[in-house]
């Protein structure tokens, strides 16, 4: 089986740190635990992986957040990848902080680069795992607040979150998402 796995960011230093980047910060987080290295390719940061049976392609999208669709669907094409095999790693600002969600298929939520992907795929089909990046104080400007950096006690818990999302990433590729979902998303 070959999965894509795409986590979702924006390139450039000023989004480094951010919430919106998580997905990004999650899928470095993954090759430098499994010590393999993303190279500029077309439409983004690529880094192929095996494990076990499992083959990895690893996608950061360098189409900025609002256009990631056509990266995925790219990377699908190019690497002869079942839509069903696609795993999308994404911030939602409607999850409180941390909080990790696999699902099988869904709406976007309002995140653009969910609307966007869904748009080029023509369907919601597809797994994505969201990031919570909710806060529990009452938002006045969401963009300041989506594209800021972490507050020092999240930017503390952060290494065991991101540690929990890489494990879900690759239980979704070898026990399946069903049984994924059940392991992780009744966790408090």
């Amino acid at each position: 089986m070959k999965c894509l796995i795409a986590g979702l960011g924006n390139f450039g230093k000023e989004y480094a740190n951010t919430r919106h980047n998580i997905g990004f910060t999650i899928l470095d987080a993954f090759a430098e635990a499994s010590n393999i290295i993303f190279t500029p390719r077309r439409y983004g940061d690529v880094a192929d992986y095996r494990y076990k049976s499992r083959d990895f392609v690893l996608l950061k999208p360098s189409t900025y957040m609002n256009l990631s669709g056509n990266a995925i669907r790219y990377w699908l094409q190019k690497s002869e990848i079942e839509e069903q095999n696609l795993l999308v790693v994404v911030d939602d600002l409607a999850l409180p902080f941390g909080q990790l969600r696999l699902r099988k298929k869904g709406s976007d939520g309002g995140h653009n680069g969910l609307k966007h992907i869904t748009q080029i795929l023509g369907h919601e089909d597809y797994a994505r795992l969201r990031f919570g990046i909710g806060s529990q104080e009452k938002l006045f400007n969401t963009i300041d607040y989506v594209l800021g950096e972490w507050s020092p006690e999240e930017k503390a818990q952060l290494p065991e979150k991101i540690k929990t999302a890489c494990e879900i990433i690759l239980s979704y590729s070898f026990t399946g998402i069903d049984r994924t979902m059940n392991l992780y998303n009744t966790r408090p």
